[in-house]
């Protein structure tokens, strides 16, 4: 019996749905319902009854659950307490971020804090909300600046921070790239480059939401995943894109990026960014940075 097979058990008890722990575990549902296996084969019982469209608890199951809770909650407690200690001698912070967060934010909470003397080092892990958020849940991460989803673990506190600013990636030479502003209705006919929606719903999902405020539907010729990407694609005159503005900082040539214009500030709060952690969890290191970016939170939100 694994602490990883437990890890298993549980995230299935609580969604009864393969799919969903596998999700939540970031991992493929063969290798969730193989761990699931070798636990029931090492303790000689099934645990979940499984039909072609359900999955329920079985008798023994209910009865193991508690008992796989408290070894899960004894061990992440011990293995924090150890974390802790080698993060007193290192000092060493481990911070996940999204991609505009890691090339605009992060760099901003550095330097203030190199300014008030820290010698505090972060660690950064740059991903997709989606994948920072099971690294978050297992200790791999002590702190991630996500885009909060819709749902999310009752076991992570969040603090909402700011919306990031959309702006328009355009080609230097294209004719728009003069304007100082540029509306949606002026995008309209343009060909647009979007983010695959599985992969970064909110980014896919600013594009897609700008046009329904104004009673109109984006001309969608490309899809990337990664804004680096994107932004490549827009230098080589393949079309436009609507992006944070952080984007921009994304060493490009052959882009211009030219704020969005609208008639509401609120119809550009697409973009959440939200700082992520344990919930009931202690972290001197982690409350060090989070001071000073509850101190200077306006003064990032400024820059976003």
């Amino acid at each position: 019996m694994e602490l990883n097979q437990l890890r298993c058990f549980v995230a299935v008890a609580d969604e009864l749905h393969f799919g969903r722990a596998a999700r939540r575990l970031d991992m493929a549902p063969s290798a969730l319902g193989r761990h699931i296996r070798l636990l029931e084969d090492s303790l000689g019982t099934p645990l979940l009854l499984r039909t072609t469209r359900n999955v329920a608890l079985s008798q023994d199951g209910a009865a193991f659950l508690d008992g796989a809770r408290a070894l899960l909650t004894r061990a992440d407690h011990l293995a924090e307490q150890f974390r802790g200690q080698e993060r007193k001698r290192a000092r060493a912070l481990k911070v996940g971020a999204i991609d505009t967060a890691a090339a605009g934010l992060v760099p901003e909470i550095l330097r203030d804090l190199r300014k008030q003397g820290s010698d505090l080092t972060v660690q950064l892990v740059e991903d997709k909300t989606v994948r920072l958020l099971p690294r978050l849940l297992s200790g791999r991460l002590d702190l991630a600046l996500i885009r909060p989803p819709e749902t999310i673990d009752k076991r992570i506190e969040l603090m909402m921070l700011f919306h990031e600013t959309p702006v328009v990636a355009v080609p230097a030479r294209h004719p728009l790239a003069r304007r100082s502003r540029l509306s949606i209705q002026t995008l309209v006919d343009q060909p647009l480059i979007v983010p695959d929606r599985r992969s970064r719903p909110h980014s896919h999902d600013l594009t897609i939401k700008l046009f329904e405020q104004a009673g109109l539907r984006p001309t969608i010729s490309q899809t990337a995943e990664e804004k680096q990407t994107i932004v490549n694609l827009v230098a080589a005159k393949l079309g436009l894109a609507i992006v944070p503005r952080w984007t921009s900082r994304l060493a490009v040539s052959g882009v211009r990026f030219v704020p969005l214009a609208a008639k509401r500030t609120d119809d550009l709060n697409i973009l959440p960014l939200a700082a992520a952690w344990l919930r009931g969890t202690r972290d001197p290191l982690r409350e060090e940075l989070l001071a000073v970016l509850r101190l200077r939170l306006a003064s990032y939100a400024a820059k976003a």
